[in-house]
């Protein structure tokens, strides 16, 4: 399946854990998300098996479950090599579906992927999980018969293939639009993160036409109790808002969520949203701060190493502040602090409001500027020049004076630029404001 959506069913979960008995309560949740209907779980606590991740014989007796509840699937809370992928696949009765935990969630992505980009991201990481296990799976004759009759493994490369070409298109697309967006004013601000750590609900608590009360009862934010489902679902929406950020014009764009220990090449499949990210006049790194600590400061490692030469700063969000002590939010504070690039730590609780005033002077102060003082004759081309300037800008100490008015212009420096000329042009005088 191309798309990467999971077809639903009955499934088996299997899990395994080194050093305490597995809790699958999060695994069956993600498998409810993706429409299988748990009929059977087996677990074992064992170091890790090279072969299958569970021991040999536990697997032999998932395979026979398998067969007699006649189920689609087996669900394993893991990640599975190509090799274990393959083992498992002879052991399973024909047919089976087998998702560990990461193909699992790709496909409940799949499923919420909203918008082309995020579709074509998604597709592009399934199949970058799915080639090397295709390989580990396929017969050797069948690649040396390729070229006559064609191969699965060479049909998903060259999938991939245009999965990147089209997905260059969308991000020179994109970046296009951004600058354009910059030259009419607006300030492109990113908000990216993993799913659930509040980035949806900072949106609502930063945007002009949003409120946190929109997001109603249920919301995951609001709501420890809601499924994982409406979770998953609604961080894959990617959404843009204007806000307003002590006058100047922001675009917030709240970025498709990162998904928990995905590897590296999987991560690097969601370039879109990462190029959102890099391009961004800020980026707000966004995390649960009620985590443990150790998966804080993980979790910013993963999304600062597939950030490549930043544009604008960036800032860490440490969400949820309310859940948290002084001394746990020092501890967080100080394992992510001294992490490279970032720019700034800020503590917040999106849900409650507190921080929000400190994050948005901290967003202004990050944003490129320029200002002027103005002075120009007080005339109705004037006032043309000062809605113009409202619509750009944030103008401040606006006063009319006989015949003439004067006030102080600040914007993007392109768009100062523009101000300039057009004052110049209309015989008025202008300085750079200190």
């Amino acid at each position: 399946m191309q798309s990467g959506q999971t077809r639903g069913g009955t499934a088996v979960v299997a899990a395994r854990r080194t050093d305490e008995a597995p809790d699958t309560t999060e695994i069956r949740r993600l498998a409810d998300a993706a429409e299988y209907e748990v009929v059977a779980e087996r677990t074992q606590r064992r170091a890790e098996d090279a072969g299958y991740g569970v021991g040999r014989g536990k697997a032999a007796a998932i395979a026979d479950l398998v067969a007699d509840r006649d189920a689609d699937a087996v669900v394993y809370d893991g990640a599975l090599t190509p090799g274990q992928y393959g083992n498992w696949a002879e052991l399973l009765p024909p047919g089976t579906d087998l998702l560990d935990r990461y193909r699992l969630v790709l496909g409940i992505f799949a499923e919420g992927a909203a918008d082309r980009a995020a579709q074509l991201q998604v597709e592009l990481a399934t199949l970058r999980y799915r080639l090397p296990r295709l390989r580990q799976v396929t017969e050797e004759s069948l690649l040396n018969q390729a070229t006559e009759k064609g191969s699965v493994v060479l049909d998903v490369e060259a999938r991939i293939d245009r999965l990147h070409t089209e997905l260059r298109a969308v991000s020179d697309r994109d970046a296009r639009r951004r600058e354009e967006r910059r030259e009419q004013g607006f300030d492109p601000v990113a908000i990216a993160g993993y799913t659930n750590a509040g980035k949806s609900t900072l949106l609502h608590r930063l945007a002009d036409d949003l409120s946190v009360a929109d997001l109603g009862a249920g919301h995951a934010d609001l709501d420890e109790t809601a499924a994982v489902e409406d979770r998953l679902f609604e961080t894959l929406e990617t959404t843009t808002r204007r806000a307003t950020v002590d006058g100047r014009r922001v675009l917030l764009t709240d970025t498709v969520g990162l998904v928990d220990a995905l590897p590296h090449d999987l991560v690097a499949s969601f370039s879109a949203t990462l190029d959102a990210v890099a391009d961004a006049d800020v980026g707000l790194l966004v995390v649960d701060a009620s985590d443990p600590v150790g998966e804080v400061a993980e979790r910013l490692r993963v999304s600062l190493a597939e950030l490549e030469d930043p544009r604008g700063d960036l800032l860490v969000v440490l969400n949820k502040r309310d859940l948290l002590d002084d001394e746990a939010l020092a501890a967080r504070r100080a394992a992510v602090a001294d992490l490279d690039r970032v720019d700034d730590v800020l503590a917040v609780s999106a849900v409650e409001g507190t921080g929000i005033e400190t994050l948005r002077e901290r967003i202004h102060d990050a944003l490129p500027g320029e200002s002027l003082a103005v002075e120009l004759p007080n005339s109705g081309e004037t006032e043309s020049f000062l809605a113009w300037a409202h619509d750009h800008g944030t103008v401040a100490d606006l006063e009319y004076a006989g015949e003439t008015v004067t006030f102080a212009f600040e914007a993007r420096p392109g768009v100062v630029e523009r101000a300039r000329a057009q004052v110049e042009e209309s015989g008025g005088t202008v300085r750079d404001s200190d």
